[in-house]
């Protein structure tokens, strides 16, 4: 048996597991790409426009967002700059968050705030701001 059929051998024998870091690895990429959609849909962008912002295909910035690609150091600097936060936005709640999940309520806001970003009529801004802020008042007996 030659050098390369051994070896060959035993990699075929070896069983296929992934090492012990990559599960939290991949929990980071998830979180990254979570809060780019949410700062994506903040600003109200769709993910045609994120992806022309930053210079790739739809494709790839849906990849990035569901934490599918991992975003290299340059990419992650350009996103930053496209949604006008900074690189350690990406981070933030990273070790206090159990579930990288967006849950139906944070969607709801996340919604809310892009559809409010979306009224061009700042009296109809305020007036929904005041109405928000007397909804959310404990009801007076």
């Amino acid at each position: 048996m030659t050098v390369h059929a051994k070896v060959r051998k035993h990699v075929q024998e070896t069983p296929d597991t992934k090492p012990p870091e990559e599960a939290p690895v991949r929990h980071i990429d998830v979180h990254v790409g979570n809060r780019i959609r949410e700062r994506r849909i903040l600003l109200g962008y769709t993910q045609q426009q994120m992806a022309n912002l930053i210079g790739v295909t739809y494709q790839q910035a849906h990849k990035y967002e569901r934490g599918i690609n991992r975003i290299s150091a340059g990419r992650l600097y350009s996103i930053a700059s496209a949604l006008n936060v900074p690189i350690n936005y990406f981070f933030d709640g990273l070790a206090t968050t159990g579930t990288t999940e967006t849950s139906t309520r944070q969607r709801m806001c996340l919604e809310m705030a892009r559809n409010f970003s979306m009224i061009e009529n700042e009296r109809y801004q305020d007036a929904l701001s005041h109405l928000a802020r007397a909804l959310s008042q404990p009801p007076s007996e």
